[in-house]
């Protein structure tokens, strides 16, 4: 059969190579209504008429000279004959017109904005009389669905109602559109409104197919397509690609990638494309691999175009149509092009030895002299690692030898007292004592090198099992089996079997990890008092002098009892002994009540000051409560919440005011140092963070860091009340700050420390690998910062 060979490249999206982590999935189909209706008989496999085939293709003048606009390329839609659409990380949707003189050439149309997060499914609907040029449907990690008139380019409806990463999208024959998510649902939504939600998934709903008979198809797996004429295609995290029946028997398993499968799609012809973390494209024919075009990054979506086409996204940020007709292939330069990506790309990932080939000096490194006789030098020639040996009696580099890679992966290979492992451990015995290192080859017996370790280290001998246990789960040899005729030379006992109980009381050794997980709450401490007394005065003389608000401004009593509280609250060695009167408060929460929104900002930063008093949460609550009694700590939270949500509604309606964003933020976050208002944050923590994330835009610089310390809070608290779906809300929320360059480094790492530490100590680590946090892992591993380098370290360690 031919070969598929390069074609076109779309370059409007930039590099973000990105890879999350394998996870288990389901194999099994969920249908929703209607039910399919029963085949007649039993489906078997058919032989395909003989194929089209495969090779790398061709970059259009137009295109190339698009500017990358910032991020992978996650999917890919064909509308009809008129066009393709893709959608990014960089948070738009974009399309691409097919050229009316020369069907091989793709222009950028349109570019459509609306999105705060990564967009990834796309759905078309066709051109009607309301829409002549059709419309396209996206779904973002930010939980919206948004339709788009094409031709206007214009927002027509935000769909609102998911919580979590929109995942799937299909479109009715009646206009419908159906909608998946990670938040376990899947949602019909007509003229904008969601007319039916199903939960008949218990975990992150990834996929949603229509087929044209109409059965809706909804799964855990990566991706549904249809078989003409046979079934549905998945495309799985186990790395395989599965044909199915309509009656959910399984028919064919095609097994090739070495990665997740991220895409799967099927053409009229019989042939099959597929998409993988491996970077491959692989065509399929009869279930056998036929092909495999290799790509410069994570493949996220594959689809075949009706003239038998395929279209891949990656997340190089270019999109690329693989063809095999030869008028359609890319010119001889551009292939060469192409070749050479490939090579570089690959280049810069190769080690040897434990060290990157593309960070080793080339072969004219060995014309500069060494600096003493028998220094070592490593160059790169070709694809090799060569090792040289300088001569002082001769002035010359001898050549040693090349340089190869030790037993098992050389990227985790690690050097200790001059050898090198496959792995080297860091061992936190407790209980104070300093860290230990153990070094570990996966040939070793690891019972072996429990024994000589622990004798070596002066450690007791009942910690051996808790050793072995450590060793075979952080190396990855959770299958190991032990001899059953060993016995323990100190205690005659059989060797320990991973998964059994332990008979020991010692301390097991565990990985460490820098910054996380994040104990305790953080808090804004310090306040401009002079200036927040300077401005509640400005503004009380702004009302006074006018006829229309003058009842709102404060008497003259009334504005002597803030320097009073000034006066309290700076005073913070004695928080101990001083006390806050019952009118402070009530003057505060009259203000806050009553002042225009662009005035209180002022007033909620007191607000925010005075939470922190030992006294103040209590004076919060008598001030509110009829009568000034004491009421229960439960009571207080159901008072309070009532003026709080007021002032924070208050605070973020539009139109915005950047300083009420600011201060707001700074005030709920410090509420988490009262473990009375916990219950009350755990209540409102969904409108609070959706409300904050809606209004990023308006955020200054000091907000954005507020915010980042608000979400690492509430990943303290979500973690300690074990809620599984606050810390999915969390955990996205702080992946769009970790993956935003715009953002400062504390931001930055606040951010990362909530999304580490929800996934070492909470329920959301499958979502997080889900969400393709090893790239955002990889890419504060390479920061310039080293908290930020360092707390990636630690997220990386989690991915394994």
């Amino acid at each position: 059969m031919a070969e598929y060979r390069l074609g076109v490249q779309l370059h409007g999206h930039a590099d973000d190579v990105s890879a999350p982590r394998r996870r288990p999935s389901p194999s099994h189909v969920h249908f929703l209504p209607p039910p399919p209706s029963p085949l007649a008989s039993s489906p078997s496999l058919r032989r395909y008429p003989p194929g089209l085939g495969f090779d790398p293709a061709r970059a259009l003048p137009e295109c190339r000279a698009l500017v990358p606009s910032g991020g992978s390329v996650r999917g890919v839609c064909v509308c009809g004959d008129t066009g393709i659409a893709t959608s990014s990380r960089d948070r738009t949707v974009k399309f691409w017109a097919r050229s009316p003189g020369n069907e091989r050439e793709y222009v950028l149309s349109k570019t459509l904005a609306g999105h705060s997060s990564f967009v990834g499914p796309l759905a078309w609907i066709p051109p009607s009389e309301r829409f002549p040029e059709g419309g396209i449907v996206s779904g973002g990690m930010d939980t919206f669905v948004i339709f788009w008139d094409l031709r206007k380019g214009e927002v027509v409806e935000t769909m609102k109602g998911h919580n979590s990463q929109v995942t799937g999208l299909a479109v009715d024959t009646n206009g419908d559109i159906i909608s998946s998510s990670m938040d376990c649902t899947v949602r019909r939504w007509r003229n904008g409104n969601a007319i039916e939600v199903w939960e008949a998934h218990k975990v992150a709903v990834q996929t949603v197919l229509k087929l044209p008979t109409g059965e809706l198809f909804t799964d855990t797996v990566r991706c549904l397509a249809p078989m003409p004429g046979l079934g549905i295609l998945s495309a799985s995290h186990d790395s395989t690609i599965k044909l199915w029946a309509l009656t959910g028997q399984p028919l064919l398993e095609m097994i090739g990638h070495s990665s997740l499968v991220y895409s799967v799609d099927a053409h009229s012809s019989g042939l099959i494309a597929s998409g993988s973390e491996d970077r491959s494209l692989k065509i399929w024919k009869d279930g056998v691999c036929v092909q495999s075009i290799e790509h410069p990054g994570c493949i996220w979506d594959v689809k075949f175009l009706e003239n038998g086409d395929i279209v891949t996204a990656c997340s190089d940020g270019t999109v690329r149509i693989w063809t095999t007709v030869a008028d359609r292939f890319c010119s001889d330069e551009e292939l060469a092009a192409y070749t050479d990506l490939i090579s570089q790309y690959t280049l810069s990932r190769k080690t040897v030895g434990g060290l990157k080939l593309s960070d080793l000096p080339g072969v004219e490194a060995l014309q500069v002299p060494g600096n003493s006789d028998g220094q070592t030098l490593i160059v790169r020639e070709g694809d090799n690692g060569v090792a040289y040996s300088w001569s002082s009696s001769e002035l010359k580099w001898d050549k040693i030898g090349e340089v190869v890679d030790g037993p098992g992966d050389s990227a985790q290979g690690q050097v200790h007292d001059g050898v090198r492992y496959d792995f080297v451990f860091n061992v936190d015995i407790g209980d104070g004592e300093p860290i230990r290192k153990l070094p570990y080859n996966r040939s070793d017996d690891p019972y072996t090198v429990a024994d000589k370790w622990l004798l070596k280290e002066n450690l007791p001998l009942t910690y051996r099992q808790q050793v072995v246990e450590f060793i075979l789960q952080n190396s990855g040899q959770n299958n190991f089996v032990p001899d059953p005729s060993f016995r323990d030379p100190y205690t005659g006992a059989n060797a320990y079997v991973p998964g059994q109980a332990s008979s020991s009381n010692g301390n097991a050794p565990k990985q460490i990890f820098k910054h996380i997980p994040k104990i305790g709450m953080l808090s804004f401490e310090t306040a401009q008092f002079d200036g927040i007394l300077k401005k509640v005065t400005e503004f009380n003389a702004k009302l006074s002098s006018g006829s229309d608000q003058k009842q709102l401004s404060l008497s003259e009593t009334e504005m002597s009892r803030l320097p009073a509280i000034v006066k309290v609250l700076k005073d913070t060695s004695f928080y101990h002994t001083s006390k806050l009167a019952d009118a402070d408060m009530a003057l505060l929460v009259k203000i806050l009540k009553s002042w225009p929104p662009q005035m209180m900002f002022p007033v909620i930063d007191f607000l925010r000051m005075i939470v922190l008093h030992p006294d103040g949460a209590t004076l919060l609550l008598k001030t509110i409560e009829t009568g000034n009694v004491s009421v229960t700590e439960q009571s207080f939270v159901h008072v309070v919440s009532d003026v709080l949500m007021e002032t924070f509604r208050k605070a973020v309606a539009p139109p915005v005011q950047p300083a009420n964003l600011l201060t707001v933020l700074k005030a709920v976050t410090n509420l988490f140092d009262k473990s009375c208002l916990h219950q009350w944050l755990r209540t409102h923590s969904a409108e609070i963070i959706d409300s904050m994330s809606n209004c990023k835009s308006s955020f200054s610089k000091n907000a954005h860091l507020a915010y980042a310390t608000l979400l690492l809070n509430y990943a303290v608290l979500s973690i300690e009340s074990k809620d599984e779906q606050s810390q999915a809300q969390i955990l996205s929320a702080a992946l769009e700050i970790a993956e935003d360059d715009t953002q400062d480094f504390d931001s930055k790492y606040r951010a990362l420390v909530a999304i580490g530490s929800l996934m070492l100590k909470g329920l959301v680590k499958s979502l997080a690998l889900d969400l393709d946090v090893k790239s955002v892992a990889s890419s504060a591993k390479a920061s310039m910062d080293q908290k930020i380098a360092e707390v990636g370290a630690d997220i990386d360690l989690l991915t394994r």
